[in-house]
C-alpha cells in the first residue's frame, strides 16, 4: 500500500488501502487540535487528499475532530462517515456555496468585490439519501457551477490563445468525480502551458506577456501557488476577462441554501472571512439576517486573521467575532480549508492568538460530532424535533451535545447504535453514553 492509494480516484482502491493501514498504523495520542473545515479532493484540495486520507491525516496528527466541507456536493460523505468510524476520529461532513443575501445587496460581505454574496456553508450533513426538494437543489448547485466554469473557460481561452483548455480533457480528469472549481482551472492552464512551453524562459515570458506582469513576478513555475494564484488574479476574478459579476439570480438566497440545509437534518452555517468588508463590520445584523432563516453555527478560518506576535485589526476582529458566537449560544467551527497550496494542516491552537479561544473551537467540534451520531443513528440532531422538546434553551443544549461529543468516540458507535432511542430523555443519553463508553 503507498499514500498515493489513499487518494486514488477509485474508490475501491482507497478502500483496499484503509483497510490495510487500519490493521498495521498505530496512531498517537489525540491531542485538542481541530481542523472541521477541509476541502477533499471533491472540490480541490491542494495535496490531492481524499476524504480517506484526510481521515488517516488527521489520525496521525492526534486531532481530537476533524470535518470536511466540500463546495457544492456532499460526494465524501459516506467515504469519509466509513474511515472516520474506521479510525475512531470525530468528525462531521459540510458543504460550502455562494449565495446572495438580499439585506445586504449594496454591502460587500465575504465574496470580495462582490457585494451582496456571501460564502456560506451547512453544517453535520450525514446522509446523500435527503428528500426530493433537496436533492434539486443540490443537483442545481452542482449542474450550475459546472455551467459557470465552462463558460469562464470560454472567456479565458479567447484570452490566452493558443493556449486554451478543453474542458472536458483538461480539467475533469483533475477531478473524481467532476466538480471542477477555480482552482482546478487554474491548475489545468499552468500544467498545459507548462507542456507547451518546457524552456523555463519561454514559460515565464509566455505568463508575462499574457497576464500583464513583469517576468520577475512569475514564480514557482510550472504549478506553484505564485502562479496559479495569479492566474487566478488575472483572469478569473474581478477585472479579469473571465470574470462575469454575480447579480442576484447568479446564486441562491440564503434563505433558499438554508432550507435545503434544514431539509437534509444539517445546520445552517454562517461563515466569515476578517471583519474587513462594510458586511462584515455590521456583523450583529448580518448574523441575525441568517438566523432569521435557520442558522445556528458559525464558521472561522482561524489562521488567516492574525499575524503571529503582531496585534493587527484582524485580530481585534476575531476576538470581538468569537465572543458574538459566545454571547449567541453559535457552536464555533474552525480550520484550515487546504484548498490553497501552503495553508496548513490543523491551526496552531497553542499560539498566543488562539490559545485563548482553543476552548471555543473545541466545544463547537464536540457538538458537530454528536449532532452527527444523534442525527444518523436516530434523528436526534441539534436542530432536530427531539432537541427542540428536551431543552428549554441554547445553553441547556450546548451543554449536552458539548458532553456528548467530548464522551462519545466512534469506537462505541455499535453499541450506541443498538441502544439508542429517540424515545429516551437527554439525561438517559447521557447515561448510555456513559455505560457504552466504559465497556
Amino acid at each position: 500500500m503507498t499514500q498515493d492509494s489513499l487518494n486514488d480516484f477509485e474508490l475501491s482502491t482507497r478502500q483496499q488501502a484503509l483497510a490495510q493501514l487500519a490493521k498495521e498504523e498505530k496512531f498517537p495520542p489525540v491531542r485538542p487540535f481541530v481542523n472541521a473545515h477541509a476541502h477533499t479532493f471533491y472540490s480541490f484540495n491542494y495535496k490531492g487528499y481524499s476524504p480517506i486520507r484526510f481521515v488517516v491525516e488527521a489520525r496521525r496528527e492526534g486531532l481530537e475532530m476533524g470535518g470536511i466541507v466540500d463546495f457544492d456536493v456532499l460526494d465524501g460523505l459516506e467515504e469519509f462517515w466509513e474511515a472516520s468510524r474506521l479510525l475512531d476520529l470525530k468528525g462531521c461532513v459540510g458543504i460550502e456555496s455562494r449565495v446572495f443575501v438580499p439585506e445586504f445587496s449594496d454591502r460587500e460581505i465575504n465574496s470580495p468585490g462582490e457585494p451582496g454574496i456571501s460564502y456560506h456553508m451547512g453544517t453535520g450533513f450525514t446522509t446523500t439519501s435527503i428528500p426530493a426538494k433537496a436533492q434539486a437543489f443540490l443537483d442545481n448547485m452542482r449542474s450550475t457551477s459546472a455551467q459557470r466554469n465552462q463558460a469562464m473557460v470560454k472567456r479565458v481561452n479567447e484570452f490566452l490563445s493558443p493556449l486554451v483548455l478543453n474542458y472536458d480533457a483538461d480539467v475533469l480528469p483533475l477531478t473524481p468525480n467532476g466538480n471542477a472549481t477555480e482552482r482546478h482551472l487554474c491548475l489545468a492552464y499552468a500544467r498545459k502551458a507548462g507542456s507547451m512551453f518546457p524552456e523555463e524562459a519561454d514559460l515565464r515570458k509566455f505568463w508575462s506577456e499574457k497576464l500583464g506582469v513583469s517576468q520577475d513576478d512569475i514564480k514557482d513555475l510550472p504549478e506553484g501557488r505564485p502562479i496559479t494564484d495569479l492566474i487566478r488574479a488575472k483572469t478569473m476574478k474581478q477585472g479579469g476577462v473571465g470574470y462575469v459579476k454575480p447579480d442576484s439570480g447568479s446564486f441562491p438566497k440564503m434563505a433558499e441554501m438554508n432550507e435545503f440545509v434544514l431539509l437534509c437534518g444539517a445546520i445552517p452555517t454562517f461563515t466569515w472571512l476578517d471583519g474587513c468588508s462594510s458586511g462584515e463590520q455590521s456583523i450583529e445584523e448580518l448574523v441575525e439576517v441568517g438566523r432569521s432563516t435557520g442558522v445556528a453555527a458559525f464558521n472561522i478560518i482561524p489562521d488567516r486573521n492574525y499575524t503571529p506576535g503582531q496585534p493587527n485589526q484582524k485580530l481585534d476582529n476575531l476576538n470581538q467575532v468569537i465572543q458574538l458566537t459566545k454571547d449567541l449560544g453559535l457552536p464555533l467551527l474552525g480550520g484550515t480549508e487546504m484548498n490553497s497550496p501552503g495553508q496548513k494542516f490543523v491551526d496552531d491552537f497553542a499560539s498566543a492568538e488562539l490559545a485563548p479561544h482553543q476552548a471555543v473551537f473545541l466545544r463547537g467540534s464536540w457538538i458537530l460530532h454528536a449532532h452527527s451520531t444523534l442525527q444518523r443513528y436516530a434523528g436526534m440532531g441539534y436542530l432536530s424535533d427531539w432537541a427542540n422538546n428536551q431543552f428549554q434553551d441554547v445553553s441547556a443544549k450546548n451543554e449536552f451535545y458539548a458532553s456528548f461529543g467530548e464522551n462519545f468516540s466512534p469506537r462505541g458507535d455499535e453499541r450506541l447504535n443498538d441502544a439508542l432511542s429517540s424515545e429516551m430523555g437527554a439525561s438517559e443519553v447521557s447515561d448510555l453514553v456513559a455505560k457504552v463508553m466504559s465497556a
